[in-house]
């Protein structure tokens, strides 16, 4: 983990071309605009859910996006997962790998809301057995839609997950968050969101998160999020991470 984090330092003290803080993280719910063209974004994040059953999440991970073209985002997650169960066990290691490339494919205008996809591909690298993966490869296929009015911001809409395996089901996601700038600085936010149920037998889920974004420089920014469900079995769940923009 040092020199992981190391790599991190050296790359924010080398590199420090200005940018500005885009929407998605810290929310679950994302949106449809993607990095500018030849730009990056790099993340060290980390993620929580608690329920019942006992708690896991990706402590830390890192994520990688490039702007490919102008219209074309091209997306990595590399994480390490954590899982611990009520009982007591808990595993730590490798979790699965997310890749994916968000594509706009209608510009915002002035009525017009903006639209594009971001499909997203999570490989079975992390071990099923310990809970830190799914253990087969899982889809998500979304549409997502953001309009700005003034210091006003919303985005959403719906994404289907393919979600293979004994006892799975696919699923649904419908997501909507709406968050303002206060200052150059601050950005608060509100998202709720819906899913299906994801295995034979199970329920749905609607939950919400509190968010900000900090926007320390152009090129530095803190990311925050924390909620729980309104209906279903999340008791807790955050979002933390530090964003560098190049």
């Amino acid at each position: 983990m040092t020199r992981a984090l190391a790599c991190w330092a050296f790359l924010v003290a080398v590199v420090g071309a200005p940018a500005l803080a885009p929407a998605g993280p810290p929310y679950v719910t994302d949106d449809p605009e993607p990095i500018p063209y030849h730009h990056w974004e790099l993340y060290l994040s980390s993620t929580h859910e608690v329920t019942r059953a006992g708690a896991r999440g990706m402590a830390p991970f890192g994520e990688v996006n490039f702007g490919a073209l102008p219209d074309l985002q091209l997306h990595l997650i590399v994480p390490l997962a954590y899982a611990h169960d009520a009982g007591g066990g808990t595993s730590y290691g490798p979790g699965d790998v997310e890749v994916g490339a968000k594509l706009r494919f209608i510009q915002e205008g002035a009525v017009r809301p903006m639209v594009g996809t971001y499909p997203m591909f999570e490989l079975p690298v992390g071990n099923a057995g310990k809970g830190l993966g799914a253990g087969r490869l899982r889809v998500l296929l979304p549409l997502w839609l953001q309009k700005s009015f003034g210091p006003w911001t919303t985005y959403g809409g719906p994404a289907y997950w393919i979600n293979p395996g004994t006892g799975n089901r696919n699923y649904w996601y419908f997501g909507w968050q709406v968050q303002r700038r206060l200052s150059e600085i601050v950005a608060p936010g509100v998202e709720v969101f819906y899913t299906t149920a994801d295995t034979v037998g199970g329920r749905g889920n609607l939950r919400f998160n509190l968010g900000v974004v900090l926007d320390l420089t152009p090129n530095h920014h803190v990311l925050l999020s924390a909620g729980r469900s309104l209906v279903g079995d999340t008791l807790f769940q955050a979002y933390a991470g530090y964003l560098f923009t190049i």
